[in-house]
């Protein structure tokens, strides 16, 4: 449906979206980046729906006290790649380009844009090549890999074979990647979290425990980086 957004002390802007499913109005606020939704059922007039939200605002502020910021992408600003944190800069290429300390994007083309399709590729590879080794590893293959941009979980692993990972991977340190990848293809051959899974993934990878902290830990923080232009 599109956004509004509450004036105020910060502004908040709300995602409005129809629901046939829904039978009455529904107001969420995003744990992981902030993110807040109004979930309007078909019927219901959008100033209907407008009304509710600013008689909840008193509300929905408690509710964002302590959620982490958004950061936002943009020229000038930093995102982070691999762990570490990278100036976003004007190249002078067609393509993204990275440095030791930037991140160059393409002159005249949106910045959000460009860096999530750049990200998309590069978590592809690393978790294509990531996930290679450790199959090798274990003896075993896997079907198909998928990106997507996850909310509720970093990867999966189907009963035949098929690993999915969040691209924002990409976003946290090497070895937080590879043990994902480690955790899923444990997978391959142990469709459960028992004893006999996490002493696969050990075997594959055998410092996760302070990696699968860092995710506790930061995780939030890469769902916070919004490439929305």
């Amino acid at each position: 449906m599109g956004r509004h957004t509450l004036h105020g002390n910060p502004p908040i802007t709300v995602h409005l979206r129809r629901s046939t499913r829904a039978r009455r109005l529904s107001l969420r606020v995003s744990r992981l980046d902030g993110r807040v939704s109004l979930t309007l059922p078909h019927f219901t007039p959008e100033d209907e729906g407008i009304s509710f939200l600013q008689s909840k605002e008193g509300w929905l502020r408690k509710q964002l006290v302590g959620v982490r910021p958004i950061q936002q992408v943009q020229l000038g600003g930093t995102v982070p790649f691999r762990g570490e944190q990278l100036e976003i800069r004007e190249g002078k290429g067609r393509g993204v380009a990275t440095t030791q300390s930037a991140i160059l994007i393409a002159p005249g083309r949106p910045v959000g844009a460009q860096l999530r399709a750049f990200f998309r590729t590069e978590a592809r590879s690393a978790l294509a090549a990531a996930s290679d080794r450790y199959a090798a590893m274990l003896g075993r293959r896997y079907t198909r890999l998928t990106m997507r941009d996850t909310r509720s979980r970093w990867g999966s692993c189907t009963s035949d074979g098929g690993l999915m990972y969040s691209w924002r991977l990409i976003l946290a340190p090497p070895e937080v990647l590879d043990y994902v990848a480690a955790h899923e293809v444990a997978h391959l051959a142990e469709m459960n979290h028992g004893p006999a899974f996490w002493n696969t993934v050990e075997q594959l990878c055998p410092d996760f425990a302070q990696h699968r902290r860092w995710l506790k830990l930061h995780g939030d923080t890469l769902h916070s980086v919004s490439f929305d232009d």
